[in-house]
Formats: structure tokens, sequence, C-alpha cells
């Protein structure tokens, strides 16, 4: 696939693509005679993983130390799983910190709506004294 075709895959610009692969992000895309980047499967995987993880707030550059320690094949496999036990702990920490401003805001909102109420009621309190005045 070329670049345009993943781009348009994956729902990631061109360039975001050149830049994952230049910082290490997803490993080299196989290129044809005239050097034009022709996405393979395994490339595709990449990018759809590496979309995946950046989506979940993973770091840069806990993916940039996966995609060498993979590369350096079997023998980094507890390393990579270490990774991404880390960076699942942060993301829960995150979820966790998400909530309680998502619990805050709903009790806000449901303070702001009762005191509306009130001062809906006290408007219409005081309205009816006035046409009745």
């Amino acid at each position: 696939m070329t670049i345009a075709e993943v781009s348009k895959k994956y729902d990631i610009s061109q360039d975001t693509l050149r830049y994952y692969e230049r910082i290490g992000l997803i490993p080299p895309v196989p290129r044809t005679k005239s050097g034009i980047r022709n996405y393979d499967e395994a490339s595709c995987g990449w990018v759809e993983l590496m979309k995946c993880m950046r989506k979940a707030g993973v770091q840069i550059e806990a993916l940039i130390e996966y995609v060498d320690l993979f590369q350096q094949g079997d023998a980094t496999l507890e390393a990579r799983k270490n990774i991404l036990v880390d960076q699942r702990d942060q993301l829960i920490s995150r979820m966790e910190e998400m909530q309680e401003s998502l619990d805050r805001l709903n009790q806000k909102i449901e303070n702001y709506d009762r005191d509306m109420r009130k001062a809906e009621e006290h408007l219409r309190n005081l309205e009816e004294k006035r046409q009745g005045a």
C-alpha cells in the first residue's frame, strides 16, 4: 500500500506516518526500487498498533523502546511485557483520575440544577408578589 492509502485507511496524516517511521515508532517501511514506501501487512500492523497505543495515551518514548526491543528478538520478551504492564498501570491511574473528575463534574451539575430550581422558584415568587401588589 502507498503512504496515501495507509493514511486514508488508518486516518493518520502522511506526515505523522513519516514521523513515526523516522523516530522509530514503527520499523522501517519496505520501499519500492524507486524508494517509495510500500506498506506491507506487517507495516500496517505496526501503524494500527501505534495508533491504538497513542490513542490510549501510551508515551512515545515507551513505544520507541518497545519497537527497539522487538527488533532485538525474543530475548526481550519480558522487557517488552514490562513496558506494556507499566503503561497499562499508568493508563489505569489516569482513568481513575478522570473518573474522579467526571464524578465531581456530575455532582456540580446536579447541584447546579438543584440551585437553579431554587433560584427560579424564588424569582417566580417575587414575580407573583409584584403582580399581586
